[in-house]
């Protein structure tokens, strides 16, 4: 039987995988009210491991307990008890035979459950698009943010930094920045939310400059073996729409300034979108082919992954390097051993993740099905 491409060997920077297959970030708003990593979830990463997975990347984790939360019983990477908290879920996905990174996140504007700050910051006093998830536990319309002065930007480089050495002394093998899907990064990126005057805002590079600066202050205060990517993305989860005004131009500022800051790779989302409907460019180009090549780093590609054909011919034909796979992974935490072994894959009930985005309500939903 032929290997499937996703089954061989990959190196991402200075980690060697068993294969091309990764666990998206997502979402699970199952810590403590404090943000200190379970049990619970010890067990649910690590059991993407014992499945097959060569690259587990957590969800996004709150960098400080000033604005950057996004959601209530999100973990962070701020205090003792979080680098405790996260020594175990380490332990286990390592025993397992997995590589963990951990997905560095500040939401900017569209926090919608933060217990440490009043009101939320961007960078300009724009209201966001859309309007807060009730899946994540948000209701009614995002409030204005606060725009972030020069101090406050500091403030923010500075969180990222101490969770990424945070993440280090916890025993991940490496991180990922969350310059992606609308949080607070992407917001600086992106031209409609970010107005400023200053070195931050207008022309692409200007707007692509804090994110630079955040992984070249990351990569300088880590070993080199210690993985730094930064994940990225045209849509938003309160814009699916969105894509970059310059289009291939636009990329060619983007991502040169993160490799040229230190990068080990790139992660292009899609945000619960196949990803052809949101990688395709002018002249039969992909967003994340351009990156490979732009770059030379490897490239994490999301968006309808598990499907076997369209993973297959993403890597053949040279658009990414690895495959993060989200719901499908949620359905098949073994999906790399089933798919080694030629076995179907269950379908991702979208119940799984109703009411709520916890793993209370997955386990709920399991002992149904059961």
């Amino acid at each position: 039987m032929t290997i499937h491409p996703a089954l061989s060997p990959a190196v991402l920077g200075p980690l060697q995988l068993p294969n091309r297959l990764a666990v998206a970030p997502m979402t699970r708003t199952s810590a403590t009210p404090d943000g200190v990593p379970t049990p619970e979830m010890a067990d649910y990463y690590a059991g993407f491991a014992a499945g097959g997975f060569g690259l587990v990347v957590t969800e996004g984790t709150s960098t400080d307990r000033l604005y950057s939360q996004a959601y209530l019983n999100q973990p962070g990477l701020v205090t003792a008890a979080h680098v405790e908290g996260w020594r175990e879920v380490t332990r286990q996905v390592h025993a397992n035979g997995g590589r963990i990174v951990a997905q560095l996140m500040h939401a900017g504007a569209i926090s919608q459950g933060n217990p440490y700050a009043d009101g939320t910051v961007g960078p300009s006093a724009i209201q966001p698009l859309g309007e807060m998830m009730p899946d994540y536990g948000g209701r009614g319309p995002w409030p204005v943010p606060r725009e972030l002065m020069a101090a406050d930007l500091d403030l923010v480089v500075e969180g990222f930094v101490t969770a990424a050495l945070n993440a280090l002394a916890a025993g991940f093998d490496g991180v990922e920045l969350h310059g992606a899907n609308g949080y607070l990064l992407d917001q600086f990126l992106t031209d409609y939310t970010n107005q400023r005057t200053d070195s931050y805002g207008g022309s692409v590079s200007n707007r692509v400059r804090l994110i630079a600066r955040i992984t070249a202050a990351v990569v300088a205060a880590v070993p080199e073996s210690f993985v730094v990517g930064v994940r990225l993305s045209q849509t938003k989860v309160n814009d699916l729409v969105h894509r970059w005004a310059g289009g291939a131009a636009d990329a060619a500022v983007i991502f040169p300034a993160v490799a040229d800051a230190g990068a080990s790779y790139l992660h292009i989302a899609s945000e619960g979108r196949n990803w052809i409907d949101t990688a395709r460019l002018a002249g039969g180009q992909t967003i994340t082919g351009l990156a490979r090549r732009l770059t030379g780093l490897p490239v994490i590609v999301n968006g309808g992954m598990h499907n076997p054909d369209q993973a297959a011919q993403v890597l053949t034909d040279g658009h990414a390097d690895l495959l993060a796979i989200a719901r499908g992974a949620l359905a098949n935490p073994d999906l790399p051993r089933r798919l080694a072994e030629g076995r179907e894959l269950a379908a991702f009930d979208r119940t799984m993740l109703h009411p709520a985005v916890t793993l209370a309500n997955a386990e709920a939903w399991q002992a149904v099905r059961s």
